[in-house]
């Protein structure tokens, strides 16, 4: 058999960046998934808030239904465990052993790293959004904004929260080390869930201090989500996740450390 001169010639060059990026994107998820303690912090925790406080009065939440409090708040706990805390807690033990430096070296670019991880955030966020709203539908949580409008104001909070979180997350693990951030993300983690809006409303902390915790990104991230889910589009809510968004990555842009 007689083949043509170059038929087989190589082509060298990397794949197409792509290409790299959804590769990396299910790697980074593949491992996530294989890890118990980040599948605790972002699914199972979450889920067993939102049954207890459902059905337990441990917190006073008002007249109204539980359930409709709750659930957008859980929601919020569910995006930032996975966007700050299992993120943070990760990035800053593949930097410690070197993981992040030997990425650098292949043909994957940097910005496309962190692209990847953002793309398996997105990924197990969906799962959650499904899973905890499943729950709560069983849990008589019905909510009123069965339209467009609403639902596309919660996917705004939840990318714009889940940017803010993220470079939170990725300035954390960039300029602390991994042990320090490991105590420093669930301290995170365990103060927004009390004083974050998420389970105890912040008016129950005072005038005060109600006014400032407004501000704080889990506060922001869950009343958008309650907005959302009852038909309001609270405008501030996004406004303050852009800001804290747009701050956190910038910030982390300047003080990352890979290595």
């Amino acid at each position: 058999m007689t083949v043509a001169t170059g038929t087989f010639a190589p082509a060298p060059g990397g794949a197409p960046a792509r290409r790299l990026v959804l590769r990396h994107a299910r790697f980074e998820l593949v491992q996530l998934v294989r890890n118990g303690e980040q599948l605790l912090l972002t699914v199972i925790i979450p889920t067993l808030l939102l049954v207890l406080f459902s059905r337990v009065d441990v917190v006073d939440l008002g007249t109204g239904s539980r359930v409709a409090f709750l659930a957008p708040g859980i929601l919020a706990l569910a995006i930032m465990s996975t966007a700050f805390t299992a993120q943070a807690i990760a990035t800053g033990f593949e930097r410690r052993y070197g993981v992040l430096k030997r990425l650098g070296s292949t043909p994957l670019p940097r910005w496309g790293l962190l692209a990847g991880k953002s793309l398996a955030v997105l990924v197990v966020e969906c799962g959650q959004v499904v899973l905890l709203g499943l729950f709560a539908v069983l849990l008589g949580w019905r909510p009123s904004a069965a339209n467009w409008s609403g639902a596309l104001f919660a996917a705004a909070v939840i990318l714009v929260g889940t940017a803010a979180f993220s470079g939170l997350a990725l300035l954390m693990a960039g300029t602390l080390r991994a042990e320090a951030t490991l105590a420093g993300a669930n301290l995170v983690y365990l103060l927004l869930l009390l004083g974050g809006g998420i389970v105890i409303p912040v008016d129950k902390f005072g005038t005060g201090m109600s006014s400032a915790l407004q501000w704080l990104p889990s506060t922001a991230l869950s009343d958008g989500l309650r907005a959302a889910a009852s038909g309001d589009l609270r405008w501030a809510s996004l406004a303050i996740l852009a800001a804290w968004a747009g701050a956190a990555l910038a910030a982390a842009a300047r003080w990352f450390r890979w290595e």
